[in-house]
């Protein structure tokens, strides 16, 4: 298997039950490209007044956010307490956090609908331990810059100070953040199982085929 890592600053969002409104509000929904919803991400805390879709520029950051501030600001892997995702089952909060760069986000769980979204659009989820997660927290909490790299195939965290996690995901979730797959692409991994039911059913069911050209 080819092997992937994703390296990079972590950014700690020590807060539970982060739902998709607040990683992109409501406002910004009306578009469906899949790009250019970075600038979005967690909007209504990211500046101090509320934009629109027709405007969003040239407002005041809000300084107090972790996003707003160094190393953070350049982070990629988000650290997140319970439930990471819940609410409304709306993809652009993935979209969003991919096209802000976050390539993964570990916690010790997440909304279903958010999960396969993210999986869907190449976002690595990590779920762990409570007691593993409040470990990470407290060893980023000393160490401002915190860079972790990820091995998807070998299933691995590695970090500063000799730290180390295992975690668990499925096959074909590993598949499609290391080759991109989609679901179709998954199918056809298959193919030549779907191929030998097919001709098993024409030989017990032909009726089923009679009408193929």
């Amino acid at each position: 298997m080819t092997s992937k890592i994703i390296s990079g600053q972590v950014i700690p969002l020590n807060q539970s039950n982060i739902d998709t409104d607040a990683i992109i509000p409501k406002q910004y929904l009306k578009s469906i490209n899949k790009s250019g919803f970075g600038k979005f991400l967690f909007d209504s805390l990211r500046y101090t007044k509320t934009g629109t879709l027709d405007n969003y520029e040239n407002r005041e950051l809000n300084n107090e956010f972790i996003l707003n501030q160094v190393p953070y600001n350049n982070g990629n892997i988000i650290i997140a307490n319970d439930n990471f995702g819940c609410g409304s089952s709306r993809e652009h909060a993935v979209w969003a956090l991919k096209d802000y760069g976050i390539k993964s986000i570990i916690s010790t769980s997440f909304a279903d609908i958010f999960s396969r979204n993210s999986f869907k659009n190449g976002i690595l989820l990590i779920t762990v331990s409570k007691l593993e997660l409040d470990d990470l927290f407290a060893i980023i909490e000393k160490e401002k810059v915190f860079v972790l790299d990820i091995d998807v195939d070998q299933q691995k965290i590695t970090g500063p100070n000799n730290f180390s996690l295992n975690f668990e995901i499925n096959d074909s979730d590993k598949d499609r953040i290391i080759y991109g797959y989609d679901d179709i692409a998954l199918t056809l991994k298959q193919r030549d199982k779907i191929i030998e039911y097919e001709q098993k059913m024409r030989k017990l069911k032909p009726w089923l085929f009679k009408n193929e050209k």
